[in-house]
């Protein structure tokens, strides 16, 4: 348990909590606020993807050109990101995160009337440093405030949010470009992205185990070397690195093969497809809570198989296989980026804002470069090309969790969410 000179600050009404845990309402609150928070960022964020093949059209691009859209957010968002927990340790987590989301909308908005493509590549580069304050930050404010029995429920939840925004902002933007242009679907997520923050600003409880520490360069480098000490956090980075490169990849070029013959979808239909992001409402929390119940090692590799199977099946020229293998792909990922996203805060101490800043680096780095990668493949070998690309991905995903399988675990209290979970 944190000190007690971490509550000083907070509200009165806030001085009979410890630890939030799953069943009481203020879990009910942090989950509504960090639930919105997710729907957000992460609509605001992968809001341009279904439209890549828009773009290739308005503004003559190729489809890797095109990817930069996302792919420089990304890499964007990875470098920001190393900052953003030594700047919420200073400036305070909740304040971090509003500014984050609120900012992020605006630009956004801003985003769906730009007159050119260098414009909106400016301010998609703009939206990667504004996005910056909320994943890393969200992270640290869930393993220092969350019981460790109700953690693996909670991160579970959050990335519930993420996948509800991956997939509505993806949805609403590719279903509007296809009846009213996809200016007019980029501006509804902003919109819906500017709600979001204000419901998140007005839902979250303020941080109870958090004091404040000056932003000094020097101690923020030792708190990231801690991190590489750990045997088990580099290899966890990896994974995130693997985890959401592989899966973006997919997401990237999957809508160029619909599109062109035979299938020849429209863009709506293609928007469409997105809704599988439902199922990583489901695997996120599931995978969360079986990972708790069973031990994470145990479960991590399982989330990199269903991942392979599935970027198998989308090889086969049947549509609703394809369909099939891009929800396994959904399924394994957000299982294992759960999983893996709450190791992280078990291991790493008291550098926690820096294992998440580095967990979500190697993880948007992931997006970016292989998500761009992913299209030189397509260029040169069409669909095939992206397949054997991402399975390789996956496949060293697969190994380093078989590694991690055999990692001594941390002595001490059990890893939070491995206790024995709390009747529902």
């Amino acid at each position: 348990m944190e000190p007690r000179a971490a509550h000083r600050q907070d509200p009165p009404e806030l001085e009979s909590h410890d630890f939030i845990r799953h069943g009481t309402p203020i879990f009910r609150r942090t989950n509504l606020a960090l639930f919105a928070a997710g729907v957000a960022t992460f609509g605001l964020l992968y809001c341009t993807q279904p439209l890549m093949p828009e773009f290739s059209k308005d503004y003559g691009v190729s489809a890797a050109t095109a990817a930069l859209s996302l792919s420089l957010t990304t890499g964007v968002l990875a470098f920001a990101m190393l900052f953003a927990g030594g700047v919420s340790d200073a400036w305070g987590r909740k304040s971090v995160m509003t500014a984050s989301l609120l900012s992020s909308a605006v630009l956004v908005l801003l985003t769906a009337w730009v007159p050119n493509w260098h414009m909106l590549l400016i301010l998609r580069a703009l939206l990667g440093i504004t996005l910056s304050g909320l994943p890393a930050v969200a992270m640290t404010y869930l393993s220092e405030e969350m019981h460790p029995d109700s953690i693996g429920l909670g991160m579970g939840l959050y990335i519930s949010g993420n996948a509800i925004g991956g997939m509505g902002g993806r949805l609403v933007a590719g279903v509007l470009a296809d009846f009213v242009g996809w200016r007019w679907g980029v501006a509804t997520v902003g919109v819906i992205g500017l709600v979001s923050g204000l419901l998140f600003w007005r839902s979250l409880p303020p941080s109870r185990h958090h004091l404040r520490q000056p932003l000094h360069l020097g101690q923020l480098l030792g708190r990231f070397r801690l991190a590489f000490r750990d045997a088990g956090l580099p290899w966890l980075f990896a994974e995130g690195f693997l985890l959401l490169g592989a899966f973006v990849t997919v997401y990237n070029y999957i809508g160029y093969r619909l599109l062109a013959a035979p299938y020849a979808l429209g863009q709506a239909v293609v928007g469409a497809i997105f809704s599988v992001y439902l199922i990583g409402t489901f695997s996120s929390a599931w995978m969360g809570h079986l990972a708790g119940r069973l031990g994470r090692r145990k479960v991590l590799w399982t989330a990199f198989a269903l991942m392979l199977l599935g970027v198998a099946l989308t090889a086969l020229s049947s549509l609703p296989l394809i369909v099939l293998g891009i929800v396994a792909v959904t399924f394994g990922f957000f299982g294992g980026h759960s999983i893996a996203s709450s190791w992280v805060g078990r291991r790493a101490g008291h550098a926690k804002a820096q294992a998440s800043s580095m967990y979500l680096f190697s993880y948007y780095m992931g997006s970016s470069l292989a998500g761009a990668t992913g299209g030189l493949f397509y260029a040169a070998h069409g669909w095939n090309g992206v397949v054997c690309f991402v399975m390789a991905l996956v496949f060293a995903g697969l190994l380093i969790a078989w590694r991690l399988y055999r990692l001594a675990p941390l002595p001490g209290p059990p890893s939070p969410g491995t206790e024995p979970p709390i009747p529902q």
